[in-house]
């Protein structure tokens, strides 16, 4: 099932805050990703910070996005962890 991103905050730690179209919230740590591929693209925190909403995803000018199921199941992954309490 495909939940859509209805709102993408990025934040100085280099993860993500977002808001789904069900309702749901969660975080997203893209640090594992910074060295890998594409996503060495958006190492700088100017050009991470620029993420943006991408029809149903989330990406960036630089061409990096991500799949949509695969955030959402990261995010429920998070949702036990103590930070995500913080993540407001």
């Amino acid at each position: 099932m495909c939940v859509a991103i209805k709102e993408v905050i990025p934040r100085d730690d280099y993860t993500l805050f977002l808001v789904f179209e069900n309702g749901e919230k969660g975080v997203l740590d893209m640090k594992p990703f910074l060295d890998c591929g594409v996503f060495q693209r958006i190492k700088d925190l100017d050009r991470f910070e620029r993420v943006r909403i991408a029809f149903d995803t989330i990406g960036w000018d630089c061409g990096v996005d991500l799949d949509p199921e695969y955030i959402y199941a990261k995010c429920k992954e998070n949702r036990n962890k103590p930070d995500f309490l913080h993540s407001e």
